[in-house]
């Protein structure tokens, strides 16, 4: 009698308790995210002088911190099953990721490489397909964990930047979050962890520039993937 009880006590009035039976339905998405990108530098490499000279130099570059952003976004998801659901979520990933180039050839008065900045804007254009794995719903909550695929196009690029990146990119992502049953609709945190399976690097972008002086900056690395960590809120 008195497990009985306490069962009854840890049971709470659901809300929403039909919303998972739908077999699709829509939803909006808000969010932030931190940006980051791992660049393998290319070494040394042969750089010819305005005076016909050819001169080696080293320079390095960066992204030395996660920069934030914010993601405002759509959703259609499909009920495969109890446990199962296919979601598809357009969005949009705005953000700005600041690199740093050391040339460490050529030496300040201090005796340090000097250094040169790049401010590079991104708007990203997603179109996430994931697949969601739930556990059994209890009272208001059910936590899941996600994986899927996330194709990017790229909507800011300048032709007189340092680095320039491709248009398309795929992000690989993984996750986890937890449905809350609120009386009017259901609210989704979730957070995922994004990883570029595609070089995003233009490695054409240096034969485009018109300013010299730029062209070993924009060797100075020979592939690039992109990283994002996205806590998202999903409104269904």
């Amino acid at each position: 009698m008195a497990s009985v009880c306490a069962v009854a006590q840890d049971t709470k009035v659901q809300n929403r308790p039909y919303t998972d039976l739908r077999d699709f339905h829509f939803g909006v998405l808000v969010g932030t995210h931190l940006q980051d990108m791992e660049l393998l530098n290319a070494g040394p490499q042969t750089v010819t002088l305005e005076d016909g000279s050819v001169v080696e130099k080293t320079i390095s570059v960066d992204q030395d911190r996660w920069d934030p952003g914010f993601t405002v976004g759509v959703l259609g998801e499909l009920r495969i099953n109890t446990y199962m659901q296919l979601r598809l979520a357009p969005a949009m990933y705005f953000g700005t990721r600041h690199l740093t180039f050391r040339n460490i050839t050529d030496l300040d008065n201090n005796g340090n490489p000097t250094e040169r900045r790049q401010e590079m804007k991104t708007a990203y254009v997603s179109a996430a397909c994931d697949l969601i794995l739930a556990a059994p719903r209890f009272n208001n909550h059910r936590p899941y964990v996600m994986m899927g695929v996330n194709p990017m196009l790229n909507l800011t690029s300048k032709d007189d930047d340092y680095i320039k990146l491709k248009r398309s990119d795929v992000f690989l992502e993984v996750g986890m979050g937890c449905d809350f049953y609120l009386p009017f609709f259901k609210l989704r945190p979730e957070l995922k962890f994004m990883y570029g399976m595609t070089n995003s690097l233009d490695g054409e972008h240096a034969s485009r520039l018109r300013n010299p002086d730029k062209i070993p900056y924009a060797k100075s690395a020979s592939e690039a993937h992109s990283k994002m960590i996205a806590l998202t809120f999903y409104f269904e």
